[in-house]
């Protein structure tokens, strides 16, 4: 059934406590690197999110058993999984399907999946985790539609240099190093704080890693890991998420369980846009704050500027008095949520693919507007938390893709704010 957001906007302020879930691109390479033993993992602070549920659900389908141990907890034993069992319609709508390829070498000795599917914000193609693979010694061969994989004869550690910067094929090439007899080193390797959970879950697991959260990742992998107990890092994304939700509505907030180090660059770009808060071990404050700067933000790999977070900010450079400048290199789709801010009233010049020219202070207007991915339908939110009027926002899936009872942790800080079914 199609459900749509109805918010209805006001100058109320958000306040209260917010508490941030595990995050979602840390539980699906973790809960792929599952399939690097054949013992038993214990898994918590899951976020109750529908790619992860989706993801799960794959695996359980190539023969994983899940046990649910409380809401956020699973213990998962991979020991009967099936390669030949992958479900194609679960693999084709999740990009983070991608993470099964390096796990399931370590098992099989060919096997078959489909392209993998995901957000819809740019050219997303696998190619620097097929040429690392391919340094590896596994071949592969395209057929439409589908890539078939087979795992090398003989396993061992590889020099790997990664053509980009990219989060899931660092994690993939961690994965592929751990499980082989042998050390390996990953060079432009992605150093995310989500890649950094992996490399402690991995750790856990018996694999000896050196260089976790830098750009070159040893390993000394082991052909049987052992099973072992991890608790998912917080969302950082999420975290920024209500951090700008505070702001925008010139509200006060506790935002608790979450490694502030992990939002750094995004924290000290707020406190030149003028946003007042504080910081403290495992929380952040937000104060209420007075007037907003223009400033340029440009979307970087970690430690610069999340690109997850940057379509959010853009509502809040939307209320900051001058010009603004976005800039995200990394995605070419990624403007995607500025014609529908337009269409609630912001005034936006987009001047290329990767750039575009914020103008405030602004109002908006409630509007009908739809959610074209996570990130986008996060921001349209904020962009009518803060409208005059009720907007209805389509496409609430996409939302619940990475935010888990975002409506609900949004009406305890006083939001207007429901779903409808149409």
């Amino acid at each position: 059934m199609k459900r749509a957001y109805i918010i209805k906007g006001s100058k109320k302020p958000l306040k209260g406590e917010v508490e941030i879930q595990g995050h979602k691109n840390a539980a699906g390479p973790i809960l792929a690197a599952t399939i690097l033993t054949k013992e038993p993992c214990i898994i918590d602070n899951i976020p109750r999110i529908s790619d992860i549920l989706n993801f799960i659900e794959m695996i359980e389908q190539i023969g994983a058993e899940v046990k649910w141990l409380n809401p956020h907890k699973i213990k998962i034993s991979t020991k009967d999984i099936d390669a030949k069992k992958i479900p194609v319609d679960l693999f084709r709508r999740m990009r983070m399907s991608v993470l099964l390829i390096a796990p399931l070498l370590s098992r099989f000795k060919t096997f078959k999946v489909p392209h993998p599917g995901g957000d819809k914000i740019g050219l997303r193609p696998i190619s620097s985790h097929l040429d690392a693979l391919k340094e590896f010694g596994v071949q592969i061969k395209e057929q439409p539609g589908y890539y078939i994989f087979k795992a090398p004869t003989k396993k061992s550690g590889k020099r790997v240099v990664l053509r980009e910067f990219s989060v899931t094929a660092t994690e993939n090439m961690m994965m592929l190093a751990s499980g082989i007899q042998g050390k390996s080193r990953i060079e432009t390797a992605a150093c995310e704080p989500h890649v950094q959970d992996l490399g402690r879950f991995l750790q856990k697991m018996g694999a000896k890693i050196k260089g976790i959260g830098t750009h070159t990742v040893k390993i000394e992998g082991k052909e049987n890991l052992a099973g072992a107990k991890h608790s998912i890092c917080p969302d950082f994304t999420e975290a920024g998420t209500f951090f700008l939700a505070f702001a925008l509505t010139g509200g006060e907030g506790r935002i608790k369980n979450i490694d502030p180090s992990a939002l750094t660059f995004f924290l000290e770009k707020m406190k030149d846009i003028g946003v007042n808060f504080e910081v403290k071990k495992n929380e952040i404050i937000v104060k209420k704050s007075k007037d907003f700067k223009a400033v340029k933000i440009q979307s970087l790999p970690f430690p610069g500027f999340p690109t997850d977070l940057q379509p959010q900010a853009t509502v809040l450079l939307t209320q900051a008095k001058g010009k603004s400048l976005i800039h995200d290199p990394l995605y070419e789709n990624r403007f995607s949520h500025l014609q529908e801010l337009r269409a609630m009233g912001a005034d936006i010049e987009i001047t290329d693919p990767h750039r575009a020219l914020i103008f405030g202070k602004t109002k908006f207007i409630a509007n009908h507007i739809t959610a074209t991915d996570i990130r986008a339908g996060a921001t349209l939110i904020l962009a009518a938390l803060i409208a005059k009027g009720t907007s209805k926002i389509h496409n609430v899936h996409q939302i619940e893709r990475g935010y888990e009872r975002f409506d609900e942790k949004l009406k305890k800080l006083g939001a207007d704010i429901k779903i409808k079914n149409l």
